[in-house]
């Protein structure tokens, strides 16, 4: 590794976060761990975020802001700052979250003692606007299993995948495909990520997310607070609108006909086969994808109608269809 390498290269995508930006970057760089790069890809904010970035990266030379020309969503965008990055670990940062002084550095402590473990994150608590405590988040799983089925068996379960936001090997992170354009995006990063390797929660609140509306979990998911502290089965009416999460990742899906469900079980499907990983443990890894999913197959049959509603219309529209269809 080139001595001008750092150790850690911590992504920030963002758009129009100049209401927060600035006190996340505080938090980034006020950390105890120093040897990182903070790339900063702007999505062609329209407020004052670049004017925000461009002047802290005048004043600390391990600022490296890029500007998209356009929009190119939110997958493409998280995507493009691991692909800007160069440094042996890789972390995740959004735009409106807070970190403790001390959470990179006992993040890469751990990391970098044992190197069975892949991703390391810490618990988190949840702050408002004006950054004060709102509440815990207690939803725990045991990530940290020794058996690649035990832990794509727990990643199934109801969570809010702020693991994508700890410190994780940049190796292991290029082996898996990059962040997709569709809802459940994130949760199916980290379900393949568990399936190379373990994961480790350190049992301290370092990490701050912030609650507030112009967040996506707000807008698509309104009841992730009501949700964020215990470890049971989704009831119907606590889902994400997948909808509306797809279009987020994706922009270039606005307007496409869309089949959020089926994408996201073809994707679980993927995960599994494609992971190396023995044929038991993929029998393991099916028997939990049908135990989880169990009585919301109604969601895939919900796909169909919102674009089938009668059969006539169907074939009245084939040509239509074919065209504009996506998952």
């Amino acid at each position: 590794m080139s001595s001008n390498q750092p150790r850690l290269s911590i992504g920030l995508p963002v758009y129009n976060g100049e209401k927060f930006l600035r006190e996340a970057l505080d938090s980034l760089l006020a950390q105890t761990f120093e040897d990182f790069e903070l790339i900063i890809s702007d999505n062609a904010s329209t407020d004052k975020t670049e004017e925000i970035c461009r002047a802290y990266a005048n004043k600390d030379r391990r600022i490296r802001y890029y500007r998209n020309q356009h929009n190119i969503g939110c997958a493409c965008n998280f995507n493009r700052v691991f692909e800007l990055a160069s440094g042996e670990y890789f972390k995740w940062a959004a735009y409106d979250d807070l970190h403790a002084p001390d959470f990179i550095s006992k993040c890469v402590e751990v990391l970098d003692r044992d190197p069975s473990i892949i991703l390391c994150h810490t618990q988190v608590y949840f702050i408002d606007e004006q950054g004060k405590f709102l509440q815990n988040y207690d939803i725990k799983l045991k990530t940290d299993a020794l058996k690649p089925h035990d832990r794509f068996h727990e990643l199934l379960a109801k969570h809010l995948c702020y693991q994508c936001y700890g410190v994780i090997r940049a190796s292991v992170l290029k082996k898996i495909p990059p962040m997709g354009g569709y809802g459940n995006a994130d949760g199916i990063l980290l379900s393949r990520l568990g399936l190379l390797g373990r994961f480790y929660e350190i049992p301290e609140y370092l990490f701050f997310a912030r609650s507030h509306p112009q967040q996506s979990m707000s807008i698509f998911f309104p009841n992730y607070l009501l949700v964020a502290n215990n470890n049971q089965a989704y009831s119907l009416s606590e889902l994400p609108d997948f909808y509306g999460y797809t279009v987020w990742f994706d922009s270039a899906k606005q307007g496409k006909i869309l089949f959020p469900h089926w994408r996201i079980l073809w994707e679980y499907f993927l995960s599994i086969w494609c992971s190396p990983i023995s044929l038991y443990e993929r029998l393991c890894c099916h028997r939990s994808l049908q135990q989880k999913l169990k009585g919301t197959e109604y969601l895939l049959l919900k796909d169909l109608f919102k674009v089938l509603p009668k059969p006539a219309l169907f074939w009245q529209n084939a040509s239509f269809l074919e065209k504009n269809i996506t998952l």
